[in-house]
């Protein structure tokens, strides 16, 4: 059921959204040098590693490292960086992965392959199993600004009470978070 509800949200997502994206990438193109897209190798479900798309905020030579590990971010952003990050714009591409089963619209967001602390926490806390999500139930409880430990315990607690009626609960509060730009990094 859970994937279904994916593949035609995804499905119709994209369809809404086919001129936006295109507006995006062209906006990354033409404010930046290098390609519109940045495919991060991250790890999915089963901790089996996957690329993701993402519109490119950040430089091409920026170390790929988590934006909280660089010692100043804000030097690696593009011109349109902050804008796309701000308003969630440059997770749109994260469609394609839903579309292909790498990842759900709900669950623990996928996390860096080199972040070695929060695979070993969700793998002890048995949310490893769980296909990633677009948005999380951590997410909308602190996203960018909670700790990995607190993190990880909201991904246990969503392995937990997943359900339909709790992923539009999460969809619904991801909603609003994204509107009001709460939480969300630089």
């Amino acid at each position: 059921m859970k994937r279904g509800f994916d593949l035609v949200l995804a499905l119709l997502a994209a369809l809404v959204l086919l001129l936006p994206l295109a507006l995006v990438a062209l906006a990354v193109r033409l404010t930046s040098p290098g390609p519109a897209l940045y495919w991060s190798e991250r790890v999915g479900r089963n901790n089996r590693n996957f690329y993701m798309p993402k519109f490119r905020s950040m430089r091409t030579d920026t170390p790929a490292v988590a934006t909280h590990l660089l010692t100043d971010p804000q030097r690696w952003l593009t011109p349109i960086g902050p804008f796309l990050r701000r308003s969630s714009l440059d997770e749109l591409p994260q469609l394609w992965s839903i579309l292909k089963g790498d990842m759900s619209f709900v669950g623990p967001r996928p996390a860096l392959f080199n972040q070695h602390d929060l695979i070993a926490l969700r793998t002890q806390a048995g949310a490893h199993h769980l296909r990633p999500g677009l948005t999380g139930w951590a997410q909308v409880n602190g996203r960018d600004e909670l700790p990995i430990p607190i993190k990880v315990r909201f991904d246990a607690e969503y392995a937990q009470r997943q359900s339909l009626a709790f992923d539009i609960k999460i969809l619904w509060l991801t909603a609003l978070k994204v509107l009001r730009r709460d939480g969300v990094a630089h």
